[in-house]
């Protein structure tokens, strides 16, 4: 590895002082995953960020001891510790302590996972990994998928593929502007995911699950041109709002029916897959032409690891094959085996699915299936304590893992001071969101369960600083 010997130091120096840095790194590292009250952290304005800091990036470097003193007494502390026990804002995440150990090796390896010539070893942990996921899902035999850095990364990758055999099909379609159908209630990546294809898209407007039937309401509303603009579907397995999983079977027979490309995006959602307490809402997933789930949110990896699973990923090796003559080699014979690059956007790409193959395979799927379980259990609870509090009301019951709940007598700006004043003394990350009440939305507060640490003592101390 590159120790920049040459520069500052002589060899036998650099190397005492990389050792001893390996070790002051290691030392934090095994810290900060064994802590028992971990602290939650708060942001700090870039101005007092650079006045505490300084500037760190100078000609000669300020040494390893000092930037790493820099991290641990100001910039950590000024970011947010996402697997806080009392973190339940947005969708938070815990990754498992073996996980985030690999991730270390992840990064020694130095492992190019785009091309099985450079990374086997790497991608076929990944595979494994892999192999698991699609028999979460239950599609049919030969569905497979790979690693991204997320699920807009995965949501993109599987629109391309949709899109570009569309075209395929039709070569009249390369002409026409696609068109995409979803609900209001899915996440905003795919809106997103829309403009950078250069999409239009159509938004079946409820809050609650699209149904099989909202969806052909919809396509009986459009042109005949517009129809023919049509390719794909994106039905949502978990919102990232409420948990709410579209009615997945009645949107598959639309699809079908249709001939349209069915997308799910179970990027929060897809972990409950693991749980057999909610498996059957997920039914009708296993028709899906395409599925996105981050493991980095509900299946304890750390970040970056989403996935994109196709049920035909030839498909998806056609859309997104990269050429070049100093590429040729890795589709030669003599380095045959699966090429990760093939299936998605990226072309360059750490193999970031180990984390996961690491911690499945040290504690067994078993454990992984428990810890989605009790997230949901404590939604459930949550609910519970939420309907005995004088004070505080259901809005909706649990959808998995979320719980949406209101402050009786509160205004929009009641919980976003609550939100600061708990997070800026350390306590708890908890977030308002907006829920559709008839024609208007209101303000009201969210539970996301990720981490199995959370406590029932947790959720009584947070709803009690609601008093």
């Amino acid at each position: 590895m590159n120790d920049f010997a040459g520069k500052t130091y002589a060899l036998h120096e650099i190397d005492i002082h990389l050792v001893e840095m390996t070790l002051d790194i290691m030392k934090y590292v095994i810290g900060r995953i064994t802590e028992k009250n971990p602290q939650l952290g708060y942001f700090r304005s870039e101005e007092e960020l650079r006045e505490m800091v300084g500037n760190t990036i100078t000609p000669h470097g300020i040494g390893g001891e000092k930037a790493l003193e820099l991290w641990k007494d100001v910039l950590s502390k000024a970011s947010v510790s996402i697997d806080h026990p009392r973190h339940l804002a947005f969708v938070p995440a815990a990754p498992s302590r073996a996980a985030v150990m690999f991730d270390l090796v992840t990064s020694a390896a130095s492992i190019h996972g785009a091309y099985w010539m450079e990374g086997a070893g790497g991608i076929f942990a990944e595979m494994q990994a892999m192999e698991w996921l699609v028999s979460l899902t239950g599609m049919p035999e030969g569905s497979f998928g790979v690693f991204t850095s997320g699920g807009t990364l995965a949501n993109l990758s599987a629109i391309v593929t949709a899109r570009e055999t569309w075209r395929r099909d039709n070569e009249e379609n390369c002409a026409r502007k696609g068109l995409i159908i979803t609900s209001s209630g899915a996440h905003s990546s795919i809106k997103a995911m829309a403009q950078v294809t250069d999409a239009e898209i159509i938004f079946v407007e409820t809050e609650n699950r699209m149904m099989g039937a909202d969806l052909e309401a919809k396509i009986n509303t459009l042109s005949a041109e517009d129809r023919q603009r049509l390719f794909a579907v994106v039905a949502t397995g978990g919102t990232t709002n409420a948990g709410i999983i579209d009615d997945l079977e009645g949107i598959a027979e639309v699809c079908e029916k249709e001939k349209l490309w069915f997308h799910v995006d179970a990027a929060y959602g897809g972990g409950a897959l693991a749980a057999d307490s909610v498996r059957y809402l997920f039914n009708g997933i296993e028709r899906a032409d395409s599925i996105t789930i981050d493991p980095h949110k509900w299946l304890f990896s750390p970040y970056d690891c989403g996935a994109v699973i196709y049920k035909n990923p030839q498909l998806a090796k056609k859309a997104h094959t990269q050429e070049g003559s100093y590429l040729d080699i890795f589709k030669d014979e003599g380095a045959n085996g699966f090429n990760p690059s093939d299936y998605q956007i990226q072309l360059t790409r750490r193999v970031r699915g180990l984390p996961l193959w690491f911690s499945l395979a040290m504690h067994g799927t078993d454990v992984y299936k428990n810890a989605v379980e009790r997230g949901i259990e404590l939604a459930q609870i949550a609910a519970l304590k939420i309907i005995r509090n004088r004070n505080t009301e259901l809005v909706r019951e649990p959808g998995l893992s979320c719980v949406l709940f209101r402050r009786i007598g509160w205004k929009a700006e009641d919980y976003k001071n609550w939100t600061y004043t708990n997070h800026k003394a350390g306590f708890a990350l908890v977030t308002p969101t907006q829920w559709r009440s008839g024609d208007s939305f209101e303000t009201v507060a969210r539970f996301c369960f990720i981490n199995p640490d959370t406590s029932e003592h947790d959720i009584d101390a947070i709803l009690a600083t609601m008093d």
